[in-house]
């Protein structure tokens, strides 16, 4: 995806946000000829304040247009992430945005859990667990704070409600995606 492409996305992204608040925002001119923005994709909208995450939300499955799910998932991000109260007015100059584009997620075949281990690459490899009603996803860019696969995968189990060993068991369905991944 070319970068001016990238840089109406986080516009857009910002303006939708902008909008919500009541706040004056300036969104870029729409690339012409953009045919990736009526692509369906899954796109993830993250929220940070310096080094804090303070939103992130996002759909895997590619349901929405490239456009229309960065709208949705950045008002979503802002002021619907359960884990955090919406964004205010007064943190609106400070939050910086980043943007997941998602390939399709693929069904990861493994033996056993050393197997699945070999088979991880970090900071490549976005990854969901489900075992059950039990669901998790960490993006890839989660790599760089949890290096150790198996730290990296405990974590993940324990997101989804399970047990921190519970990948070990080889009876988690695991599927991985890319993501490219760009913020202001």
């Amino acid at each position: 995806m070319d970068n001016l492409i990238q840089k109406y996305l986080l516009s857009l992204a910002r303006k939708t946000i902008a909008e919500d608040l009541g706040v004056e925002c300036e969104v870029l001119v729409r690339p012409e000829d953009a045919e990736i923005l009526k692509e369906k994709r899954g796109v993830f909208v993250t929220l940070n304040i310096g080094k804090e995450l303070r939103g992130c939300i996002g759909n895997i499955i590619p349901i929405y247009t490239l456009e229309n799910a960065v709208k949705k998932n950045a008002i979503n991000a802002a002021f619907e992430d359960p884990r955090f109260w919406p964004i205010t007015k007064e943190e609106f100059g400070e939050v910086r945005l980043e943007i997941s584009v998602l390939t399709v997620p693929k069904r990861m075949e493994y033996k056993n859990a050393d197997d699945l281990l070999e088979k991880l690459t970090p900071l490549k490899d976005g990854v969901i667990l489900r075992k059950l009603s039990y669901e998790a996803t960490y993006l890839p860019q989660v790599w760089e704070d949890l290096m150790d696969k198996e730290q990296f995968l405990g974590s993940l189990c324990v997101k989804a409600g399970m047990n921190a060993g519970e990948w070990k068991k080889a009876d988690l369905v695991v599927e991985t995606y890319q993501a490219e991944v760009f913020g202001e």
